[in-house]
């Protein structure tokens, strides 16, 4: 039997996945256990496992007789979250020891221009990870330990790190490059990268397997909806534009972040304010967005103050809405039409309201929703466009883990 755990470390956090397939021509992943340890470091830790000690009608989108282990205790640094993942893995049986891996998959945010591809990690790509902290000072350092961590935890097994840039390395310079003097991409490296990257491809390839058509004649535009949000131009299997740029502020509106504005606005305020560069790089990525509009970033809770007649909660999901049609009408441009437009993520999934809003008025671009289709709820892939959509809406649960167990195995 094989088995990949995939592995997203945060700065505070370590998400993790167990999947196993019954060979490797199998093709066919079972989710075993899903699990989260959060606010690492902090007195008030936890650690919740959901797994099923029966995998015999389990499916990577839901967990057949599904239990659940829960740790409340202090959780000192990522090396103590390690154990505390393989500690409640065993007591839940999906796993005696790290030693029975197939191999581990990594989420590591930033590839830079260095990686294409998923890759099997040595030293080598360490310390090229390493060198790219400066552009993900965040993401990247914790990503990092977590594939120190494990290397250590389980010596010998494969690791493979799945970049959210690397499916947009495909975009061509026009996309990419910045009117900015071109010394600053090629010294300082500055230039679109974008993120959500393993999203963006998931999704793709389902959409091409719901079509009954090989990608690489189709022409898509993906628009992932959750806390970030970010929409892609795919042509033919290839990311050739994405919203998000050098780092994953640019773009679509989002909880917190501010997405596209005036680049002069953070002199402005520093000249009239005296705001330090801190502040203003606080401002932007955590008390902007939809929570700087209407003091809320979640698309439930805004849509039920706009239901009670918050005007700004209102305005928040209208500002939301009209940045995605602004970026679905570009990309129709970009892609000189498109063939379906897919929405996923956690708003982009289940949220029927900003489907329908994000969708209207397009008509005169052959697209055109159902909202008898769009207020329904499934787990599966959903085909929401009305009959005279010259465009497929379709709704497209999205499986970032899946995806790098996928790629993971594939390399491995």
């Amino acid at each position: 039997m094989i088995k990949i755990l995939v592995l997203n470390s945060g700065s505070s956090s370590l998400k993790f996945q167990l999947f196993d397939m019954q060979g490797a021509e199998s093709n066919h992943f079972n989710l075993l256990a899903s699990g989260l340890v959060e606010r690492i470091g902090e007195t008030n830790s936890s650690a919740s496992l959901k797994f099923t000690s029966s995998k015999a009608h389990d499916t990577v989108d839901k967990l057949a007789q599904k239990k659940q282990l829960v740790r409340e205790s202090p959780v000192a640094d990522h090396q103590q979250a390690i154990e505390t993942m393989a500690a409640m893995l065993k007591e839940s049986g999906c796993m005696v020891s790290m030693e029975e891996l197939t191999g581990i998959g990594h989420r590591v945010v930033h590839g830079g221009e260095h990686f294409h591809d998923p890759v099997v990690i040595d030293e080598q790509v360490l310390i090229t990870i390493k060198k790219l902290i400066p552009l993900a000072p965040l993401h990247n350092p914790a990503n990092l330990t977590g594939i120190r961590l494990t290397q250590q935890k389980a010596p010998g097994i494969p690791q493979v790190a799945v970049f959210d840039t690397s499916f947009h390395q495909s975009m061509p310079e026009q996309a990419y490059i910045y009117g900015l003097p071109y010394a600053l991409y090629k010294k300082q490296h500055v230039r679109r990268y974008g993120f959500h990257g393993t999203s963006h491809q998931y999704v793709s390839k389902q959409a091409a397997d719901y079509l009954g058509k090989s990608i690489s004649e189709l022409k898509l535009i993906t628009i992932h909806l959750g806390n970030g949000t970010s929409a892609a131009a795919i042509q033919y299997g290839h990311s050739i534009d994405t919203s998000m740029g050098m780092t994953p502020l640019e773009g679509l509106i989002m909880g917190t972040r501010c997405g596209d504005i005036d680049p002069a606005i953070p002199f402005y305020l520093a000249r009239e304010t005296g705001m330090t560069i801190q502040e203003l790089d606080d401002l932007l990525n955590k008390e902007s967005g939809l929570k700087g509009i209407c003091g809320q970033n979640d698309m439930r809770t805004i849509v039920e103050q706009a239901e009670q007649g918050d005007n700004r909660a209102e305005l928040a999901i209208t500002i939301f809405c009209y940045h995605i049609k602004k970026y679905i009408g570009a990309y129709i441009a970009t892609l000189n039409g498109a063939d379906a437009i897919i929405f996923t993520g956690g708003i982009g999934e289940n949220s029927s309201l900003i489907r329908e809003r994000a969708c209207q008025d397009l008509q005169n671009l052959g697209i055109n929703i159902d909202s008898q289709k769009n207020s329904l709820h499934s787990k599966e892939i959903m085909e929401i466009q009305g009959p005279t959509s010259q465009v497929k809406i379709l709704v497209i649960p999205t499986n970032e883990e899946l995806e790098i167990a996928i790629q993971t195995i594939k390399l491995i």
